[in-house]
């Protein structure tokens, strides 16, 4: 444990770059009043409206807040959100430089309604999501690869994190992967529906129900778990790919080989699964760049994602909260 102890320090202070598609988790709260003459639906009177970092910008925001200096690059639009994501991040101390505005297309944004009462149980009733389908322009690539080239000299590590919403154009990411390679920079890939078109990145991190619509069947025992994951280090050709489990904790695969299967850290009830992946990938790169290797590297990460299934919506973990749960 003193060894782990150790080596989340050396994540402090690591320059890494972060380039996905930024989204504005939004958390609409209202109380429920009566049902609606019009249809039989609740009517809600609102109480408050909270806009969190979502997407490629949880990654972000978890950076920060783990001790890292985080690049954000991206496209936002021209409205609120983009206004609120920017000044939320830039609270948390990240260069927001790299976030391209786009007036053609909106913010990504999920906004989850949340209805409750004073004698009834807060709960989700719908979510109400808004981006666009468009391929990104020329243009707009164009001025990514711009951001990305102003910033690329004094990165120590690379997180591309792909929620299927197109920031990653084919050309990024072949210029990102080549860059990080020739310079022997750790990359990380997060991508939720398209993992295989990543080949040559370093590191992938996929959730055990990723891995199984990737491998086109289910992940019902150890041995087809072992076949998924050794079939995506394969097809990936990268150095470790690591599997998270969710109450079963994480394996990582490794191109030598071996495979470490890392219990939950904190058998605690789960509060909520949301943004733990981005929680996970930050503290993965963040002790990657501190020259941790890869399998203490992982039980520092699964630490901290036993940290953010345990808080409410998407959310974040600090280095102080790291340091206190490997401390015990």
């Amino acid at each position: 444990m003193q060894k782990l102890v150790t080596s989340i320090k050396k994540m402090q202070g690591r320059k890494i770059l972060v380039i996905g598609d930024m989204v504005a988790d939004v958390y609409l709260n209202g109380q429920i009043g009566r049902i609606s003459r019009e249809a039989p639906v609740l009517i809600l009177q609102q109480v408050d409206e909270r806009v969190v970092p979502g997407g490629a910008a949880n990654v972000v925001a978890n950076v920060a807040t783990l001790g890292g200096e985080v690049f954000a690059v991206g496209v936002v639009g021209e409205d609120a959100y983009s206004d609120q994501l920017r000044g939320l991040l830039d609270q948390l101390g990240v260069h927001v430089e790299g976030l391209v505005t786009d007036p053609s297309r909106p913010t990504i944004s999920k906004v989850r309604v949340i209805a409750g009462g004073r004698a009834t149980v807060s709960q989700q009733v719908v979510r109400i999501d808004r981006e666009s389908k468009e391929p990104l322009s020329k243009k707009i690539e164009a001025q990514l690869i711009a951001r990305l080239d102003a910033v690329l000299p004094q990165i120590e590590g690379i997180v591309l994190s792909d929620y299927g919403s197109g920031t990653i154009t084919e050309d990024v990411k072949k210029w990102l992967i080549n860059y990080a390679n020739k310079n022997k920079i750790p990359s990380i890939v997060d991508s939720r529906y398209d993992v295989g078109r990543f080949g040559g990145v370093k590191y992938v991190k996929q959730s055990d129900t990723e891995l199984a619509a990737f491998i086109g069947h289910e992940i019902n025992s150890m041995g087809a778990l072992i076949e998924g994951g050794s079939e995506l280090l394969r097809r990936t050709n990268a150095s470790a790919v690591l599997i998270t489990r969710g109450e079963k904790g994480m394996s990582l695969f490794e191109r030598s080989g071996a495979v470490h299967h890392i219990p939950v850290s904190d058998k605690s009830e789960v509060f909520d699964v949301s943004g733990a992946g981005d929680t996970c990938v930050a503290a993965f790169i963040l002790a990657l760049t501190g020259k941790v290797n890869p399998i203490n590297s992982a039980r520092i990460s699964n630490y901290a994602a036993g940290i953010a299934v345990r808080k409410p919506g998407t959310s974040t973990v600090s280095y102080e909260e790291l340091e206190r749960v490997v401390n015990k």
